[in-house]
């Protein structure tokens, strides 16, 4: 990945869904108007 693929600071991230760890869909979407999130791609984790 180079810098011109990352995203700038206060840019809407594209929205998606993942598994939390209680096995529920989440949606990136859910969030909007509540509170701000932080996302944290760990790699190598599992």
């Amino acid at each position: 990945m180079t810098l011109a693929n990352l995203m700038p600071p206060g840019q809407l991230a594209p929205d998606f869904e993942l598994i939390d760890i209680n096995e529920k869909l989440v949606r990136l979407s859910s969030f909007i108007g509540s509170k701000p999130v932080v996302l944290a791609f760990l790699r190598g984790f599992m």
